[in-house]
């Protein structure tokens, strides 16, 4: 069961595990996402600390655990060690991949179906895994921010300057900036009435972790878009907003964790849309025709 699990499934969306193995019920989901997910933060966690990272009970897991055939978590545990050690002696016997499923060898469309499937998923599990409390309060406090310090960095910072831009024609002051030196001098220049965003997969990220210190330290609060793994900067946080994607695998960048993040930034954007619609639109307009006066 185990093993059938984890090898034919380890890029399935929920939904699909649920006809699989299922139903499986939301907290269960929740549990089978983040194993397929984060691996490695897995092997470091106990039973009761994976319980208060997914926010379900213990006895959720072990229960999960029986689900898959096996007696408890500790057996979940190394099962899970015995298929992944399978799976990456069976990968190293393969063609090298240029990009998680993608061979040099995939023709051109096979290659384009691929790179979908790798985003849809990664949309559908981040969508699947949305806290709509959680969402609901970090969307009040972005509505009600003086100023948006938005941070980031490499990949992460293309997906940040995307929100910025959108959330300015909408009449939001928000402040981003791509050098690291200059984000900790905006982020020591906040205040409690600001808000800074901070956008890491990871988490680990020195350059956005000491910046979101900072900007805590002055009474701002801080939100994070990162990933499911337990991380610094998901301690640190005072909101945090899940990004699922499978970056586990071997990369040559950062495809499925940026479409995750996305789909989180436009739907706080399309929120705050909502909320300032009358005002929104007429700067959205105005901003076309200033545009089309440039052509």
């Amino acid at each position: 069961m185990i093993e059938r699990f984890f090898v034919e499934k380890r890029r399935a969306v929920p939904s699909k595990i649920d006809r699989k193995y299922g139903p499986f019920y939301p907290g269960e989901r929740k549990i089978a996402i983040f194993i397929i997910d984060s691996p490695d933060a897995l092997k470091e966690l106990s039973s009761q600390q994976l319980a208060q990272t997914l926010g379900v009970s213990q006895s959720a897991i072990v229960k999960f655990a029986q689900k898959l055939g096996l007696q408890g978590f500790t057996k979940l545990k190394v099962a899970l060690a015995e298929e992944w050690g399978k799976q990456v002696t069976e990968r190293k016997q393969h063609s090298p991949h240029l990009h998680n499923d993608i061979s040099s060898q995939d023709p051109l469309l096979d290659v384009a179906n691929k790179l979908l499937n790798e985003k849809l998923n990664a949309i559908q599990k981040t969508t699947d895994s949305l806290d709509t409390d959680q969402l609901e309060k970090v969307i009040g406090l972005l509505q009600a921010a003086k100023r948006i310090h938005i941070v980031a960095i490499g990949g992460s910072s293309l997906v940040g300057k995307d929100l910025a831009w959108k959330l300015m024609k909408i009449g939001f002051n928000v402040l981003i900036e791509t050098d690291s030196h200059v984000q900790l001098t905006i982020a020591q220049a906040l205040t409690r009435q600001d808000v800074m965003l901070a956008i890491s997969f990871s988490g680990q990220r020195r350059e956005v972790l000491l910046a979101a210190e900072v900007a805590q330290s002055k009474g701002a609060a801080v939100v994070a878009i990162t990933s499911l793994q337990e991380s610094e900067l998901r301690k640190l946080a005072d909101y945090c907003i899940d990004t699922v994607a499978d970056e586990q695998r071997w990369r040559s960048s950062s495809i499925s964790s940026r479409s995750a993040q996305l789909c989180v930034t436009d739907l706080l954007f399309m929120a705050l849309l909502q909320r300032n619609e009358i005002e929104g639109m007429k700067m959205i307009e105005q901003s076309r025709n200033l545009v089309d006066k440039l052509t």
